[in-house]
């Protein structure tokens, strides 16, 4: 089921998360099948529970063009952050419209778990990091617009999303 992804300026994603606990319940399991079909129809790299209204701490990458099959990062944390930082610009589904120049440190470690509860690390330098960073914000409450140098694109679109 596709679900209505929250946009700024909503305090939903502002709001501090919950762990979640496993076992899963089918609630918890049905909610990261619907993030699945929503990022899929957004055309999202990734979706975090805050965007969908849901303070639970739960995000879901959707890296497909990259060749990476779609995942879930249940209660993740980063674990080490690489001192050479790096600029790309991002978008986020919460502010469709904006893009802007986003500094973040080029490689970091993430710890997270699975569906079943088992407990996975990722290590990385690609997209994919900016990608987990991205999401874990979310998830802190964080968004771009928090960090954005250099808007690219939408610059007429952000009274909207500051109001």
């Amino acid at each position: 089921m596709n679900l209505p992804i929250s946009m700024l300026p909503s305090h939903v994603l502002r709001r501090p998360v919950e762990d979640l606990m496993f076992p899963l319940k089918k609630d918890d399991l049905r909610l990261i099948r619907d993030m699945l079909d929503t990022v899929k129809k957004a055309k999202g790299v990734g979706l975090a529970a805050p965007q969908i209204s849901k303070n639970l701490n739960v995000a879901l990458i959707y890296l497909e063009e990259a060749e990476i099959p779609p995942f879930v990062i249940i209660n993740p944390k980063i674990t080490a952050r690489s001192k050479e930082m790096a600029t790309l610009d991002e978008g986020c589904l919460s502010m469709p419209g904006v893009f802007g120049a986003v500094e973040r440190p080029r490689k970091i470690t993430m710890e997270a778990y699975d569906l079943k509860g088992k407990k996975f690390t990722i290590s990385d330098d690609t997209f994919l990091a900016r990608v987990l960073q991205h999401e874990i914000d979310h998830l802190h409450g964080e968004l771009i617009i928090d960090k954005l140098g250099k808007i690219s694109q939408g610059q007429d679109l952000l009274p909207k999303y500051l109001e």
